[in-house]
C-alpha cells in the first residue's frame, strides 16, 4: 500500500468546480458525502452552510474556475473555497447589523458559525487567487 502524506485520521479533498451557480449544490452534496464516509455527520449541517457561503462567493463574485477544499486534521475540519480573484474578501460585519436584509450576509454567517475564518493569497492552476477558509472543531 502506498504511503500517504497524512496520518490515517487526516485527509484532504480539493474538487475543482466550474463558474456555475449549480456548483454550490454540487459542493454541498460532495461535502456531505465526504463527512458521512469519514464519520463526521454531526458537522454536516453547519459545514454545508459554511461551504455554501464560501463557494457562492467564489462562483458568483469572481470570474474563472474555483475549488472547494475540505481538510481534516487534529479533529478540526477546514472548509475553504479558492477562486481566481486575488483581492481579499470584504471583512464580515456582525449578523445583527443586517436586520432584514436579504443578501450580503454570507461572510457574516461564516464568521458567526465557524470557530475561526481567514483568507490567504494562493495560486492554483497557474492562476493567482485566494483561499477563503473557516474551521469547525469536531466533538
Amino acid at each position: 500500500m502506498p504511503e500517504t502524506a497524512f496520518p490515517a485520521d487526516s485527509w484532504e479533498y480539493s474538487p475543482y468546480i466550474p463558474a456555475d451557480p449549480r456548483a454550490v449544490t454540487v459542493s454541498r452534496h460532495t461535502l456531505r458525502t465526504v463527512l458521512t464516509v469519514h464519520g463526521l455527520v454531526p458537522l454536516a449541517d453547519t459545514a454545508e452552510l459554511l461551504a455554501s457561503e464560501l463557494v457562492s462567493n467564489a462562483v458568483l463574485h469572481t470570474k474563472g474556475p474555483a475549488c472547494l477544499r475540505l481538510r481534516y486534521r487534529d479533529a478540526v475540519l477546514q472548509i475553504g473555497a479558492w477562486d481566481a480573484d486575488p483581492e481579499p474578501p470584504e471583512p464580515p460585519h456582525r449578523l445583527e447589523e443586517f436586520g432584514d436584509a436579504e443578501s450580503g450576509r454570507g461572510m457574516a454567517l461564516v464568521r458567526a458559525c465557524s470557530d475561526v475564518w481567514h483568507w490567504q493569497p494562493l495560486s492554483r492552476m497557474g492562476r493567482r487567487g485566494k483561499l477563503v477558509w473557516c474551521e469547525l472543531k469536531a466533538g
